[in-house]
């Protein structure tokens, strides 16, 4: 039978780098998963995988979109699923790799069928946050949803909005949509988590920050501000910055964010990750010992 290998992680674990030994090893492209690097306007922002790494191996959905388009996790699903498809035509193996915890659980155990906004209800929401605020809206969302209102992240405006755009659209709540129901997949998957003790993670963090600075972040940052609205920019290291450009903070405060705020967020990865039992967890220095396990697993399988 087919396997899917999927190879996960918190930001700046060094998931990258690993996996294209692995993809060398058993001779796959791989199939990035996360929802930021697909932008081609936000290679540095969001360490995607450099010219010199993809020459090495070849990645899917790095790149692939521009800021400017819609692109969800159930989007990422379809086009995923396809794409490993076609990949098992001549392959027993696929590659899957990332730190997007939605877009990975949306391959391995399906997404809900949320319905597709529709463009006049994604502007007249957008305007309506720029008019109102976010919490006008969370207000809004209390009154039509209480039920996702009590779990939803309502400092998150893309959530929010994304919430009331459902309601508003289907003239339905939010929740009704959300089944939870694990889809079956016709292939085996095998889960490989990378972690590393939890200081050495911190300043792994910050010096990519540093190394993001130095190889031209603000400069990438200044080169999309004028589309700070899009939903693609709502992410850690360019709201930091569009807020040292706006001159709320300087520049040596906005990069302490940046750190600050990609720990916070590796902390949140390695939360929802440590909630799947099936996953294995090993430290990405160990190369040979996740290959022999992986070559085992397929063995098994």
């Amino acid at each position: 039978m087919k396997s899917l290998i999927v190879i996960l992680g918190p930001t700046g674990v060094g998931k990258t780098e690993l996996c294209i030994q692995v993809a060398k090893h058993l001779n796959v492209p791989i199939i990035n998963a996360d929802s930021r690097q697909i932008f081609a306007e936000l290679p540095i922002g969001t360490a995607a995988p450099t010219k010199e790494q993809q020459q090495l191996v070849k990645h899917y959905f790095v790149g692939s979109h521009h800021i400017t388009d819609y692109y969800s996790a159930s989007m990422y699903e379809q086009d995923c699923l396809a794409l490993i498809e076609e990949m098992f035509k001549s392959s027993d193996v696929a590659l899957m790799s990332g730190g997007s915890m939605m877009y990975i659980d949306a391959v391995c155990k399906g997404i809900d069928d949320i319905p597709t906004i529709d463009d006049t209800t994604r502007a007249w929401m957008k305007a309506r946050l720029e008019t109102e605020g976010l919490e006008k809206l969370v207000e809004e969302l209390h009154e039509l949803d209480p039920e996702h209102w009590a779990i939803v992240d309502r400092n998150n405006p893309r959530r929010v909005v994304h919430a009331l755009e459902i309601c508003h659209m289907t003239g339905k709540t939010y929740t009704s949509f959300r089944t939870n129901t694990v889809k079956a997949r016709p292939f085996n998957i095998i889960k490989i988590g990378l972690n590393r003790d939890r200081e050495i993670l911190y300043n792994r963090i910050n010096q990519r920050v540093l190394q993001m600075i130095s190889d031209g972040l603000e400069e990438e940052a200044r080169s999309v501000f004028a589309q700070r609205g899009l939903n693609a920019l709502n992410t850690v290291g360019y709201k930091e910055m569009f807020s040292y450009f706006d001159g709320n903070i300087d520049k040596a405060e906005a990069i302490r964010q940046i750190q600050s705020n990609s720990r916070r967020y590796m902390r949140k990865q390695l939360t929802w990750f440590k909630k799947d039992t099936d996953i294995y967890w090993n430290n990405p220095d160990n190369i040979e010992e996740i290959i022999n396990y992986i070559d085992k697993q397929l063995q098994v399988k």
